[in-house]
Formats: structure tokens, sequence, C-alpha cells
């Protein structure tokens, strides 16, 4: 079966959040995260129906063919594309040696390797070796006048930074955002161990304490407090597509079709945007699209025999 993939970047303007639809501890509206580790995620659900919510404010006609028909319908037909939970790769910690610091680890970079090579697209990407947390290393872009090991704060934590040139791994991240964004990346990518991005990720997360006001009096109307948890701002994410060719019988559009009329979504005038999760009437959830160029049909059936 042939398939037309692409790998998609998604850096968060504005705050995002993506629901658990459950508290955890003093947190009343948690994140979505993965079960295994921990790490923030948005579940591949919330990323078709965002998509599928702009394809519909567009007036593309194709929507059953992409994305099939709607659950509440007669007619019962699975969409043509395929969407991934959407990683997170580069997570923000503020630092008191810059604005801020975009924080990666072995395993996040080898798991977008991994992903790539799935989608037909072999990326070349240094992963450095990091210790475990405790031993507070972190690796940064080696740059001019920083010969040596230099204090580096993230968080309430110093670290020992072991300069690296970090050349392949930048132009790997690069495609997944926008041109401005990624001429930062050199100056503010810091890798840190597994253990302590996982750390990072669970516990630097904002927490923001909500209140309900009532109309008439202006003021806190009786038990109404939450905390609601969100992803911040620059935060950089991915998610895969996987288009097939048309399900309906007396279709002919083929895959590259399919994988083509998303894609359009976000070259036209409305331009890369696509907004994510819930509160979107106080502006949260804006990501920039970043399309990785990737242009392959994959013949899986092939593959599998090799």
């Amino acid at each position: 079966m042939k398939r037309s993939n692409a790998v998609i970047g998604l850096l968060a303007q504005t705050s995002i959040h993506a629901g658990s639809g459950q508290n955890t501890g003093v947190i009343d509206l948690a994140i979505q995260r993965e079960g295994h580790n921990g790490w923030p995620c948005i579940f591949g659900s919330a990323v078709k129906g965002a998509v599928r919510t702009r394809a519909e404010d567009q007036g593309v006609d194709s929507i059953q063919s992409v994305f099939g028909a709607e659950s509440d319908g007669n007619d019962m037909q699975a969409g043509a594309v395929a969407f991934s939970d959407a990683r997170i790769l580069l997570f923000p910690v503020r630092s008191l040696t810059s604005q801020f610091k975009w924080v990666a680890c072995p395993a996040a970079l080898k798991r977008y390797k991994n992903d790539a090579l799935r989608m037909g697209l072999e990326i070349s990407l240094d992963i450095p070796a990091v210790e475990t947390w405790t031993n507070e290393l972190a690796i940064a872009h080696e740059s001019e006048g920083s010969a040596g090991s230099v204090s580096l704060f993230l968080e309430e934590y110093c670290f020992k930074t072991e300069q690296k040139d970090l050349n392949q791994t930048i132009a790997a991240l690069s495609v997944l955002m926008p041109p401005e964004d990624a001429e930062n990346l050199a100056r503010q990518l810091v890798i840190v161990s597994d253990d302590m991005f996982s750390y990072l990720v669970q516990h630097a997360t904002p927490v923001n304490a909500h209140i309900g006001i009532e109309t008439e009096t202006k003021t806190v109307k009786s038990g109404a407090l939450w905390y609601e948890e969100t992803l911040p701002p620059e935060t950089l994410l991915y998610f895969t597509l996987s288009a097939d060719k048309a399900r309906q019988r007396e279709s002919t559009l083929q895959a590259e079709c399919m994988r083509a009329n998303v894609i359009a979504l976000f070259t036209g005038e409305q331009g890369p945007w696509l907004q994510l999760g819930g509160n979107e009437t106080v502006g949260m959830g804006w990501c920039a699209v970043k399309i990785n160029p990737i242009n392959t049909g994959v013949d899986h059936a092939n593959n599998a025999a090799e």
C-alpha cells in the first residue's frame, strides 16, 4: 500500500490547554500527558479535530474523504489521513543566563528521528549522550568566546555545560519551526538527560489560578476557584500524518492528493496557524505550523518485504 506522508511542526505562540479531563492533586484541569513517561502531548484525536475544524472554516470540498464521515451520520466512512499524537520535542525553560532555553533530551531526539524515518525521511541528527540528571550536566552548542565549562541555570538548578557541535541537530529541528524562531536555536538549545527532561516537563509547566466573578456584584463566586495547567508559549511539538487513497469506492483521489489537501490548509491566505485545545475564546492554543519539506510516497508493503 503506497502512502504519502508528512512531518509537521507546531510551535506554540500562546499557552495551550489540551485538557486531560481529570484532576491531578491540586491541579483541577491538567493537560494531556503520555502515560508511561509523563511527557506532555496532544492526542491525535484532538489534532485531527482541530485540523478538521480549520478545513470546515475554509470550506474544503473533500472533508469527508480526508477526515471521514461524521459519527452521527448514516455514512460511516473512515478518513484517508491518519494523524498521530503531537509529541513534545523542545520545552522552554526559564533561565538566569538568558531569556529562556529550549530544552531537549536524547530520548525525545531519538523518537523524532525514528518517527521521521517511519514517514520515509532519513535525517542527520547527532544525539549526544548525557548522563543521569544528578550529574547536573547539559550540552550546549559551541559558540565563539565560550571555551570551557560555564554555569547554566534552568529553573532552580545549576548545570555545568559542555560545548559541542550541534549543527546537525539544529538543522534537523529548524525545519519544524518558522525561520525567525529557528535563528535562535543555536543560542538557546540545551540538551539535558532524559531524567532531568522528564522532571522539567512535569514540574515546570505553568499552573494558573482561575476564579468566577458574580456579574452583578463583581465579587468572587463562592467556591469558584480552580487551577489550570498549560503548555507555555515557545513549546515545540510535532505530529505525523499518513495519507492513503480516498476510501470511497467511486473516488479516484490518490494518497498524494489527500496529503496535499491537508497541507494546503496552512499555505493559503489564512496563513500557517492552527488553534488547539480549550479556551480558544481567550486566545489560547495558537500554534505556528511548519511543514517539514518531505515529499515522499512510501510503499509499506515493499518495505515490509525487504
